[in-house]
């Protein structure tokens, strides 16, 4: 219902936008992350990609994380090369509304989101959230409250959900998904939940195939060995490294595991044969599914959804807390949505 219902809201919201699709004035928030080089010189280009043109961004509010020094440290080097390709930078948030039809917020920071979005909904600008959506499962549920509350449509997603392996096999290239493994880094980052940070990565990939309906999910550590070669010697040197991974049961007994690895990748088994998944294709196809939601109103990632995948993530930590114990989507979804609005 609730997707159902952001969608319709969303559409109406943007009538104005589908009149002149071809002129829309986008803004980024956050200028601590790569992620908006990357967009900005696709849609600032000339000549723009189909998938794109019209869209234009225009202003930017640099501020991202406010203690995270690796963030921090990105914000100067960004700024400039933004300008260079034709972006204003301003103040302030209020500022940046005033010029701008639409918002990329960018931050890397997930903690400040929910700050940084309530301006954004309160002028009725769409806005695309780059990953995390937020620091936490409450935050999450509050962005989404405030979102339908104001009738402003609003999405998140990783790019690897639009992998082309990955989106073939959520169209049904095999049929429904019995089984599915994911990969990718998972860096850690003290402030947020364990695969927040990164491991959203190869856990949107797992909901892109398996859908809805997970159900429970245990965190458990295997142990990669890692060979090491010293440039001088040719030395090896081989040591132990611990990775995470968590199993979730979805509804009918389907089974999906994300690990951590070096890598980006995946398999999907369905009813009607297996495929690769996980891949990461670039930011491209993230940034036109963006531009299509702008122009549209329509969201390529339900709020349900979005927010199952970060009560699996927040499920995994509690997992980890209970020594590896099976724990419900449900209990932490409940405590979650009881917390983000007492």
């Amino acid at each position: 219902m609730l997707r159902h219902f952001l969608l319709v809201v969303g559409a109406a919201a943007l009538f104005s936008l589908n009149a002149s699709a071809q002129h829309i004035r986008a803004g980024i928030i956050g200028l601590d992350t790569s992620h908006v080089l990357a967009f900005t010189k696709t849609l600032n280009a000339t000549p723009q990609k189909p998938e794109v043109m019209g869209v234009r961004l225009v202003a930017a509010y640099a501020q991202g994380s406010k203690d995270i020094e690796s963030s921090i440290q990105r914000v100067p080097e960004y700024v400039e090369k933004v300008k260079a390709l034709g972006v204003e930078i301003v103040p302030s948030i209020d500022d940046l509304l005033d010029k701008v039809d639409v918002v990329f917020l960018e931050s890397n920071d997930g903690r400040v989101h929910l700050e940084q979005i309530l301006p954004c909904i309160e002028a009725h600008k769409p806005v695309f959230i780059d990953k995390p959506i937020a620091g936490t499962l409450v935050d999450a549920i509050k962005i989404f409250d405030a979102s339908k509350k104001a009738s402003i449509p609003v999405f998140s997603s990783s790019s690897l959900r639009f992998g082309k392996g990955t989106q073939a096999v959520r169209g049904g290239s095999i049929g429904a998904v019995k089984h599915a493994e994911t990969t990718s880094p998972a860096s850690l980052e003290e402030h947020h939940p364990d695969l927040f940070w990164y491991g959203i990565h190869g856990v949107e990939s797992l909901f892109t195939v398996m859908g809805t309906g997970c159900q429970s999910v245990k965190r458990s550590t295997i142990v990669e060995e890692v060979s090491t070669e010293d440039k001088t010697t040719k030395e090896i040197t081989k040591t132990k490294v611990n990775r995470i991974t968590v199993t979730g049961t979805w509804s009918g007994g389907r089974t999906g595991t994300f690990t951590e690895a070096k890598g980006y990748g995946g398999k999907a088994v369905g009813d009607k044969g297996e495929a690769a998944i996980g891949t990461y294709d670039g930011y491209d196809p993230l940034l036109f599914s963006a531009v299509h939601f702008f122009r549209t109103g329509v969201a390529p990632v339900s709020p349900d959804e979005t927010l199952e995948i970060y009560a699996f993530m927040e499920a995994a930590d509690e997992s980890k807390r209970r020594d590896g114990a099976e724990v419900s989507i449900k209990e932490v979804m409940d405590k979650a949505t009881a917390a983000a609005r007492q």
